[in-house]
């Protein structure tokens, strides 16, 4: 994989707890680290729960290895095009060692 497939540019997102007036906790989600990957589609489905149909699409993004990228936890999750992204995996790619994470993310779909 080379640089120029790393043409999105998404933002890893972290959870943090803050209080709210009503003394109860919030999850406030913030930028961890912005980075450039490549994206690839890898599964779409839906599925009927109480009378609504529920779609979603699984995608996979490869991002550069780093000490940042490689504290990415699957409790964060990515903001890529308007989209949020649940991570379900994150695991080191076979295309040379410690150079490029995959990770399995999963959102809505439209």
């Amino acid at each position: 994989m080379g640089a120029g497939s790393l043409d999105r540019r998404i933002v890893i997102q972290r959870a943090a707890g803050t209080t709210s007036a009503l003394n109860s906790m919030v999850k406030v989600w913030s930028a961890y680290t912005t980075v450039w990957a490549a994206r690839r589609d890898i599964s779409d489905s839906e599925k009927v729960a109480g009378g609504h149909v529920m779609a979603s699409l699984a995608s996979r993004f490869v991002i550069r290895s780093s000490s940042v990228s490689r504290a990415i936890r699957s409790t964060d999750r990515i903001s890529y095009d308007g989209s949020i992204w649940n991570i379900h995996g994150i695991k080191e790619t076979a295309e040379g060692r410690a150079r490029f994470l995959e990770i399995t993310a999963v959102r809505a779909a439209d």
